[in-house]
């Protein structure tokens, strides 16, 4: 079975999904020869590293119409997370990246696919401190949390729930963010890597 059925098998998707995930594939194994969008050798497992990873936020997300992305990159996890929340009417995604390239094949991608995303090319203080509160505001492989906090405090304060993927620095990571806030958080095992896992956060006060 390869990557793709593999992926279909654990997280099915609507049929528009997949068309949409078939064109994202292609358009990324495209400009990855002249961009560096992610790690060459991810590609191979593009399904699984990359659609499942962000995908798996997406049952975490309860109702939520409007979301951020920090440091989309190649827009992991939030055009993903777009072009699946395109069936909900009226959402939207905000994908914020400073670097431009990789908002140039942002905005190529979600002209393609139709996802409900709009790209920010801004650094992540400008595009947060412009913004009022979403639903969701994620992150993956960004920061350490204590600076994803630092950043997001004001979001998070205000009723925006965050969904941070992190490595297996995580307990260490909290030790350190903990010092300065309190949490009200939830620690969701990553359904791509044992290693891996979400820390949902749904409420952040200052020590």
């Amino acid at each position: 079975m390869n990557g793709r059925a593999k992926f279909i098998d654990q997280f099915p998707v609507s049929h528009e999904t997949l068309v949409s995930l078939d064109i994202y594939a292609e358009q990324l194994e495209k400009w990855q020869k002249s961009i560096n969008l992610v790690g060459p050798e991810t590609i191979p497992q593009l399904w699984s590293r990359h659609f499942l990873d962000s995908l798996q936020l997406l049952p975490h997300c309860a109702d939520a119409k409007t979301c951020l992305d920090l440091g989309s990159g190649a827009g992991f996890p939030g055009l993903v997370l777009a072009i699946a929340l395109r069936d909900r009417g009226g959402a939207q995604v905000i994908l914020a990246e400073s670097n431009a390239k990789k908002c140039a094949f942002l905005r190529h991608v979600t002209m393609l696919t139709k996802a409900p995303a709009e790209v920010r090319c801004q650094r992540l203080e400008s595009v947060i401190s412009g913004l009022s509160p979403p639903d969701i505001i994620t992150a993956r492989a960004l920061a350490p949390l204590t600076q994803l906090l630092r950043w997001c405090e004001p979001l998070l304060k205000s009723g925006t729930t965050g969904l941070f993927q992190k490595g297996r620095d995580l307990d260490l990571e909290l030790k350190d963010a903990t010092r300065y806030w309190d949490m009200d958080y939830e620690i969701i095992p990553s359904l791509v890597s044992d290693m891996s896992s979400i820390i949902k956060i749904r409420a952040i006060k200052p020590r």
